[in-house]
């Protein structure tokens, strides 16, 4: 009589395996996402200084500046960090361009803050608004979106109320 091994066979192993490389790279292109969105935010903090430029400027001349020497803050190619290249001040939106440490994906792409003002009422703080967002009630948005990063990269304050 015949013994029969305990175990699995090849077959079994290989379809296990097979199985998890599928899963695997359904993963990946997620942790890629979570890992831009990651670098995305950490520029976004480089744009406080281009952004409290632009506030002095409405604030005491009622106007939005036209670029970063009407703003009051170093020309657009000084403003770096570790994953920004760039930032420019145009029309009072703040674009900022990615490179340096970046990833790949990200270099040379762009984000942009736009500022959401009160008409005629300099004092009041101006709302910035990411990309695509809604404008609040009561308020206008001045510059130009220049954002071509994917909303999907994009972290969830600067995504619209579509793409959540």
């Amino acid at each position: 009589m015949r013994r029969h091994a305990a175990g699995f066979t090849w077959i079994e192993l290989l379809l296990v395996l097979a199985v998890l490389a599928v899963l695997a790279t359904m993963a990946f292109p997620s942790l890629r996402d979570t890992a831009i969105r990651k670098q995305v935010k950490e520029g976004l903090a480089l744009a406080d200084l281009a952004r409290q430029g632009v506030q002095v400027a409405w604030t005491g001349k009622g106007e939005m500046p036209a670029d970063n020497a009407a703003a009051g803050i170093p020309p657009r190619d000084k403003i770096i960090g570790n994953v920004v290249k760039d930032v420019n001040v145009d029309g009072g939106a703040v674009t900022l361009t990615y490179g340096n440490n970046a990833s790949k994906a990200l270099d040379g792409k762009r984000v942009t803050l736009r500022p959401a003002i009160v008409v005629d009422q300099p004092l009041v703080p101006i709302a910035w608004i990411c990309h695509d967002l809604p404008v609040p009630n009561g308020m206008e948005i001045r510059g130009r979106d220049e954002t071509d990063i994917p909303p999907s990269q994009l972290p969830l304050e600067c995504r619209g109320p579509s793409a959540k």
